[in-house]
């Protein structure tokens, strides 16, 4: 083609291979070797479907996927109550988990000027009782982030009263006082005067979709980041560096680049976790939610932060902030920290969310963008074959997808990915991706996952199917019976029951 490049063989998998494919052998577990004797045992590997053969979970995961808590998820179970009682000392804070609310949970506010408890059977009223469920999930998310506590009323009575720091400052909040708990930080970008290096909106959306740290995890020659920052992602388990070379991207790592809006609270918490020990947490989760109500496209002073913000502050390599220097005395914050606690329904949509991909039923996909850390996720899942100013072409091919399920890639991602980001043509289709594609991927995907390894006892030469019918029968009651084959009088059972069936056998054969 011309004006192109190639970037790989066009062969794609329209072969009959790829239309029907082979089931691959994934090794052999160990074979069970018949023993000489009534009722012999041996070791066996129990083959089965839908499993992940063994495999553990990658670093950072839970059964494979990322644990990708939000805001509420992490004040609840990872902070302790003194730290959330001084975290309800300043405004912005409070008005911003406010917002993070369930929709029932937020009607807190009808107490937001009541200094005395209020009954509960009151607060039982404020909804109708086919939405009991979700009231008293509400009053779970409440009573975990300790906004409102239970109190007990004259008479004995029961009531909740709210938070009293928490309902202070979210009146001042509410009344527009400054949100830094006394003098604001951004009080103080004017004596700086203009900047000569000023940065328009534009300017900072396309800084926040280029982020330096995904181009440093996909291995762009041109991406550097600080060691303190490369530390953090080796910790966190997205990258690994064995004897001494330089981090290269973990399975853990390939999902977290496909993850969307999770992945700033992710990489944020990750932060917290790893490198807020030293430091003030209170004071860095309320530097964050100011920066949620700070303005685009406005500069703000460093002037009078502490060293833990300032060390906090080079989170700009990850899109959070732009500062054009690291010793610079003014920054720009970018639309993602608006939006990092901007509300379920009012999170500003992404730089760059326009879509851009189209997938055809020949498993070709066509990619308008010259986005390096774009074209970079493509390839993560397909074979790129040629590349133009402002288009790529790739291949969705069987080895292409398996190399990305055995990098931590699930379906699910790869669909989600090419769906949330389908040209404005292909997502007006129902359903917007092929069901040829989509079926043939989940068909490869399964390939990978078709057996489950787990370890055994088989017992197996029965002299009689009496004897082996009684055997069975008593490991089926103890709920340790894996597989049985009556017609070869064989049957498994758990190795943690292995134990209690031999001594029924060894008492049954002295009784006959």
């Amino acid at each position: 083609m011309e004006g192109g490049r190639a970037l790989g063989p066009g062969a794609g998998p329209g072969s009959r291979d790829a239309r029907y494919p082979r089931l691959q052998r994934r090794g052999r577990g160990p074979a069970a070797r018949r023993m000489a004797g009534k009722g012999g045992v041996a070791s066996v590997v129990v083959v089965g479907r839908g499993g992940d053969g063994g495999r553990g979970p990658p670093p950072g995961c839970s059964g494979g996927q990322l644990q990708c808590k939000n805001l509420h998820e992490f004040l609840r179970r990872g902070l302790s109550p003194p730290v959330l009682d001084r975290l309800y000392g300043h405004p912005a804070t409070c008005l911003a988990v406010f917002r993070e609310l369930p929709p029932l949970a937020q009607r807190i506010m009808r107490m937001l000027f009541l200094e005395q408890p209020l009954p509960q059977a009151a607060v039982g009223l404020w909804v109708k009782k086919e939405w009991s469920t979700e009231q008293a999930q509400s009053r779970e998310v409440l009573l975990g982030l300790r906004l409102w506590h239970p109190h007990t009323l004259p008479g004995g009575l029961r009531g909740v009263v709210l938070h009293p720091s928490f309902r202070d400052n979210l009146r001042l909040a509410c009344w527009g006082v400054s949100y830094g708990g006394g003098q604001a930080w951004s009080d103080d970008a004017s004596q700086l005067g203009p900047d000569r290096h000023a940065r328009d909106v534009p300017a900072l959306d396309r800084y926040a979709e280029e982020r330096v740290i995904l181009h440093f995890m996909v291995g762009s020659p041109s991406a550097a980041v600080s060691q303190d920052l490369a530390q953090l992602l080796v910790q966190a388990g997205l990258m690994k560096s064995e004897g001494g070379e330089a981090p290269c991207i973990t399975s853990a790592g390939f999902q977290f680049l496909l993850l969307d809006t999770a992945q700033l609270w992710y990489f944020i918490l990750q932060y917290l976790r790893g490198r807020g020990a030293g430091h003030d947490l209170v004071e860095i989760l309320s530097f964050l939610f100011q920066l949620s109500f700070s303005t685009l496209g406005k500069d703000y002073s460093v002037e009078g932060m502490s060293e833990s913000l300032l060390s906090f502050l080079q989170l700009r390599e990850f899109g959070l902030v732009f500062q054009r220097k690291r010793k610079s005395r003014r920054f720009y914050p970018t639309r993602l920290a608006i939006a990092l606690a901007s509300g379920p329904s009012g999170t500003p949509p992404e730089p760059g969310a326009r879509g851009f991909i189209l997938v055809e039923t020949n498993y070709r996909i066509y990619a308008y963008t010259d986005s390096e850390l774009q074209i970079a996720l493509i390839a993560l899942f397909s074979e790129l074959l040629y590349r133009f100013p402002n288009l790529v072409v790739a291949q969705v091919t069987r080895d292409s997808v398996q190399a990305a399920i055995a990098n931590g890639i699930t379906l699910t991602r790869i669909i989600h990915f090419l769906r949330t980001r389908a040209h404005p043509v292909m997502a007006k289709q129902t359903p917007v991706l092929p069901p040829t594609i989509t079926d043939q991927i989940r068909l490869w995907e399964l390939e990978r996952d078709r057996l489950r390894f787990s370890e055994g006892v088989l017992y197996n030469q029965f002299l009689s199917q009496v004897d082996f019918e009684v055997l069975r029968d008593h490991a089926r009651a103890l709920g340790v019976l894996v597989f049985e084959h009556p017609a070869r009088r064989l049957m498994v059972v758990t190795p943690g029951g292995h134990p209690d069936v031999k001594r029924f056998w060894k008492r049954q054969k002295h009784s006959s």
